[in-house]
């Protein structure tokens, strides 16, 4: 049997991820704040006998495009766009800090400042952020947060927990979409970050660029099913020879 069908094998298992992580970068091109995420691969030779130009496909170390997502002015209070490359520190799924560039705040029936998949937000203290219950919130350019009631004096809130990653301690996307830290250990709070309130950024989804992506992909695969299709035939062929033998 040609050992061609392993290395097609593994080209278009290759082929079909690209193709998924195209197509997930593609489904968020309008998603606020999102980044999207780079599908590397590497050729490694394979190991044994027969001919040393076969070669495997893997994955190699995925990341994300860093380039910050254009600037979307709403007007809303509660939408803000963290300036260079500071994030927004939130509280995970998983109950651990995580961080994201979407500013796109609300109020939770709880009186908690959450995200809009209910991960609170968290201040530079480390905690959740409690708003008093019919308070309107306005967030400063610094990250405060102040909570004003109608014939009350405005009430300070804490202030927005703003880092920004180093390339010693750099974020790496989970599976779960989500970025956390490569050491897993929280960033501290940057008091030199600043936000742009009533601003929201866009994702930084390049939507021409994903279509070509998709396309060479969908390619790159028939190719593979091709060979595959080529190593059956000749597969076929030679035992036809051998049972004339």
């Amino acid at each position: 049997m040609d050992r061609i069908i392993y290395t097609s094998m593994t080209g278009a298992s290759a082929a079909a991820q690209r193709q998924a992580v195209l197509a997930n970068n593609l489904a968020n091109a309008s998603t606020a704040g999102f980044r999207a995420e780079m599908s590397n691969f590497r050729s490694v030779p394979l190991q044994g006998s027969g001919a040393t130009t076969r070669v495997f496909a893997l994955e190699a170390t995925s990341g994300h495009v860093e380039t910050a997502g254009p600037a979307q002015t709403t007007g809303r209070a509660l939408d803000a766009m963290a300036e260079g490359n500071a994030w927004f520190a939130v509280q995970g799924l998983d109950g651990l800090e995580t961080y994201t560039r979407a500013g796109h705040f609300e109020v939770s029936t709880t009186g908690q400042l959450v995200t809009p998949n209910g991960q609170a937000v968290l201040s530079d203290g480390g905690a959740p952020i409690d708003v008093p219950q019919g308070a309107e919130v306005v967030l400063g350019h610094d990250g405060t947060v102040t909570a004003r009631t109608s014939g009350q004096p405005p009430q300070a809130l804490g202030r927005l927990k703003l880092a920004t990653p180093g390339a010693q301690d750099p974020l790496q996307r989970g599976d779960d979409g989500a970025f956390r830290t490569a050491s897993g250990e929280p960033l501290p709070a940057d008091p030199n970050a600043r936000l742009r309130p009533g601003v929201l950024e866009g994702s930084n989804v390049n939507p021409v660029e994903c279509m070509v992506g998709m396309i060479a992909a969908a390619r790159q695969f028939e190719q593979q099913m091709r060979l595959l299709s080529t190593a059956e035939s000749s597969d076929k062929s030679a035992g036809q020879l051998l049972s004339l033998n």
